[in-house]
């Protein structure tokens, strides 16, 4: 069963650093990243990265947001800067394998204070 672990959210004042972090079992992912959700909100892309290591990333984390992956531990990290309280959420780790199945990780709370 495959199993996604996530871990570093917590709480930090507004232009505080966190590191997220997210250790995928077994199989080999073709994708993986990061999505979020704030309170009433729908779940948005924040960042995700592929094998090949090519990147996507949200409008509004741009330039603040490092999403980068180490392939040979199956584990994907998420450096955020200049964080705002706009950043707040649950913040979900994702994978897609090669056969375009996907798998979700049950969430890290990120909270920005202002």
């Amino acid at each position: 069963q495959v199993q996604l672990v996530e871990s570093g959210g917590g709480l930090v004042q507004a232009g505080g650093s966190l590191r997220l972090s997210c250790t995928a079992s077994r199989t080999i992912f073709s994708v993986m990243g990061w999505y979020r959700q704030a309170p009433g909100t729908q779940r948005e892309l924040a960042a995700t990265i592929t094998i090949g290591k090519t990147t996507n990333y949200a409008d509004s984390v741009k330039g603040r947001f490092t999403i980068s992956r180490d392939n040979a531990k199956n584990t994907v990290y998420l450096q955020m800067n200049n964080l705002k309280p706009e950043d707040t959420g649950v913040y979900y780790c994702y994978a897609r394998t090669i056969s375009r199945i996907d798998y979700w990780g049950q969430g890290t709370q990120v909270t920005v204070s202002s």
